[in-house]
């Protein structure tokens, strides 16, 4: 039977744990203004089930699944707003997001890759309610979520939390925290190691269906890069999930380059071509990227991945989301229900 860091248990049905904001505002629709699917294989499943996720902007994103949401990387800052990126290193925003924090519908959990202005700055700090459910990494022990708020659970490599769905049975959301890395090796993380610039981060491995004898039956299978270069480590996510397959990649690109050590510039997430040596690596079924045009410290746009992608022949294998788009797909097993 496998051992998780945490368990927690979501119940969307009681009102308390549903606004997202503190003080709470009245109940808003699922931000999404259209919605796109990908061609997969017929479902095998007797009842499968219809889950989203909307692209919000840079790293955010709404994941809708069995009366639950889950929300990634908050960040709704505006075009011309600025980020605070390490010492003497700022960034401003070039694009809106998709809907205002005002206006985002009930959040049951978030997911935080990792402690930094571009992921979780001090407005959103500010006014999310204070119990809402908030899942990231070790460095946060000492760093803002855990200060502020009451139900923030850590994971380290390859620890997983399993989130039950609550009422309705068996339906659950196992997330395990996976390898990446923000920044290169060799004098660039010896001195970060001492100024912590760049902090670090994990992807995720999210994993949704239905818990029966102790065991997860994945019905869908999301990957989410992180704020990665593509790294030797990576190759220990393929290992770990060796024969499960992912369903559904999410590729943070962008290119972010930042100055260095003695001022040489330093990327410190992948560009397109890191992104599709990564689709290789990982294969999924599907990708969407998202990172690419929010800052001015991106230097590799989205139209390097689209040409990438092409010269790979993979355009087969890539969904692209405008903000406030949805990508629906079927998770095979039905949360609830006995087979």
């Amino acid at each position: 039977m496998p051992t998780y860091r945490t368990r927690l248990t979501l119940d969307p049905t009681t009102p308390s744990h549903q606004p997202a904001l503190q003080p709470p505002i009245h109940q808003r629709p699922s931000p999404s203004k259209s919605t796109k699917t990908h061609p997969t294989p017929h479902s095998t499943s007797p009842s499968p089930q219809t889950a989203t996720l909307t692209f919000i902007s840079t790293t955010t994103t709404l994941l809708e699944h069995s009366s639950i949401r889950i929300l990634t990387d908050p960040n709704f800052l505006h075009a011309g707003e600025h980020i605070h990126l390490g010492p003497g290193v700022s960034s401003t925003r070039l694009t809106n997001p998709a809907v205002d924090m005002e206006d985002l519908p009930s959040v049951d959990l978030v997911l935080l890759s990792h402690y930094h202005d571009d992921r979780f700055n001090q407005k959103v700090e500010t006014s999310l309610r204070r119990d809402l459910p908030i899942i990231t990494t070790p460095h946060a022990t000492s760093k803002g979520p855990q200060e502020s708020f009451v139900s923030v659970y850590l994971l380290g490599k390859f620890e997983s939390a399993l989130v039950g769905i609550s009422p309705g049975g068996k339906g659950v959301v196992k997330v395990t925290a996976v390898p990446g890395k923000h920044g290169p090796v060799g004098v660039f993380q010896r001195v970060n190691e001492t100024l912590a610039a760049v902090p670090p981060t994990n992807g995720w491995m999210v994993e949704l269906g239905v818990e029966k004898d102790g065991e997860v039956e994945v019905g869908y299978r999301i990957y989410i890069s992180g704020d990665t270069l593509f790294v030797d480590e990576l190759q220990e996510i393929l290992e770990r999930f060796e024969g499960k397959g992912v369903d559904l990649m999410l590729v943070h690109l962008g290119g972010t380059t930042i100055p260095g050590p003695s001022l040489p510039l330093v990327m410190v997430t992948m560009d397109a071509k890191q992104g599709v040596r990564l689709m290789r690596l990982i294969n999924p079924e599907v990708t969407i990227p998202i990172h690419y045009d929010d800052y001015d410290v991106f230097l590799s746009p989205l139209d390097d991945f689209k040409k990438a992608v092409t010269e790979a022949g993979l355009d087969g294998k890539v969904v692209y989301l405008d903000r406030g788009d949805a990508f629906k797909f079927e998770v095979k097993v039905k949360p609830g229900v006995e087979k």
